[in-house]
């Protein structure tokens, strides 16, 4: 069941919501780098889980918790992740890999060793715990190392992947409705939303034998396409629209996206569908 934490800052008081959160033991609030943007993200580790963080602001409205109300409608909200997602660059960067060579073997200190993150040190037992599934391993006396291992990495992928794609009929009508090929896209691109698109989201597309589809293209299709202002005026003005065509030329009709395909939204989904 989750509960709630006030979590004082400099400005102003927000809430975070996260399972476990008000046991005997407090949560760590770490810095660490988002697996597909490198950007310095927020996580909560709690209780052997790792859990990112994403703050909800509403622009009207407020929240009634217990005796208290934040006034401003904001929140913090905690999802777990499996931290293997996070783990997964820093030990491919340690690998130090060239070309066809495998790469080297490396302790789990070394290999958590981030400039400019020093709190990865934190995950150094749950990267003893979680991490081979995706490594191969070499104990020399009392010493344990690390190599990431490209097929092991897609077998998980795999299992993630195809554990997505059976959930997902069941958390929306849309995707129930869909063909299994579909499905199998789309819960590709969910799990590529943690994953570089170098070299993971194309090998795995390959893996599975899915046409690559780059994720930069959707955002350039919604970019093009025109506003609602645009499309009022070109309405209103119908010989305007008549004397600006060219014959002989057809104009490019952006794509538009169906359906959100957002990890966010997704977990939104669900949350409704439970409550």
């Amino acid at each position: 069941m989750s509960s709630t934490v006030w979590w004082e800052g400099v400005e102003k008081t927000r809430v975070l919501i996260a399972p476990g959160c008000g046991g005997s033991k407090p949560g760590e609030l770490l810095t660490l780098r988002h697996p597909k943007s490198e950007e310095g993200t927020c996580y909560l580790f709690n209780d052997g889980m790792l859990q990112e963080l994403q703050w909800f602001k509403q622009s009207y409205g407020s929240w009634f918790l217990g005796d208290y109300i934040s006034e401003d409608g904001s929140l913090y909200m905690a999802t777990t992740v499996d931290p293997v997602f996070i783990l997964l660059p820093i030990f491919d960067e340690a690998r130090m890999k060239k070309g066809e060579d495998p790469g080297k073997f490396r302790q789990l200190d070394e290999i958590l060793y981030v400039e400019g993150f020093p709190e990865y040190q934190h995950l150094l037992p749950l990267a003893d715990k979680c991490m081979e599934i995706v490594c191969q391993t070499q104990e020399v006396g009392s010493m344990k190392f690390y190599r990431l291992d490209n097929s092991k990495v897609l077998a998980w992928l795999s299992c993630k992947v195809c554990s997505l794609k059976k959930t997902l009929p069941e958390l929306d009508k849309n995707y129930a409705a869909q063909d299994e090929k579909q499905t199998l896209v789309d819960a590709v691109s969910i799990v590529g939303e943690y994953l570089k698109t170098e070299p993971w989201l194309k090998l795995l597309y390959d893996h599975l034998g899915l046409e690559f589809v780059d994720p930069t293209m959707k955002e350039t299709n919604m970019e093009n396409l025109p506003t609602a202002y645009e499309n009022h005026t070109a309405s209103s003005n119908p010989s305007q629209e008549k004397a600006s065509k060219k014959p002989g030329r057809q104009p490019k009709q952006a794509k538009l996206e169906t359906g959100s395909k957002n990890i966010r939204d997704m977990f939104s989904r669900a949350c409704k569908k439970k409550c």
